[in-house]
This record gives C-alpha cells, structure tokens and sequence, in this order.
C-alpha cells in the first residue's frame, strides 16, 4: 500500500470535501481517504499496483475540482 498527500484546489464547503471523497472511494484499490477542507488536500492509502496518482486525479477532476501537481 502507498500512502499519497494531493493538494486539491476548489473546495470551499463540506459538500466539497463528501464529493472528492466519494470520487476516490469509488476506485477499485483505495484503503482510506481523507479530505480536509482547511489544508485542501486529499490524503489516499492505495493500492500503487492497481491505481496509479494520475487515476486518483482524474477521479478528483472528474468532480469539478483541481489536483495541483
């Protein structure tokens, strides 16, 4: 399991932080997330050989917010 911090930008409520949340729990091999709204980040334990950082941003965009790289 790899544990990954995402700085993500566009999240200003706690609808925000539910719906990231819910885009990366979605994805086959995902442990745990957490979202937290103050720092605007997404910390995700995953599995690396099944998810790579990339599909854990495009989950994230796919939801209408920024992963900044």
């Amino acid at each position: 399991m790899t544990s990954k911090t995402l700085k993500v930008e566009g999240m200003s409520c706690h609808h925000c932080t539910e719906a990231v949340s819910r885009a990366v729990r979605a994805l086959a091999g995902v442990q745990n997330v957490e979202v937290d709204l103050n720092k605007k980040s997404a910390e995700v334990r995953y599995d690396e050989t099944r998810l790579s950082e990339e599909d854990l941003a495009k989950a994230i965009e796919g939801e209408g917010y920024t992963v900044v790289r």
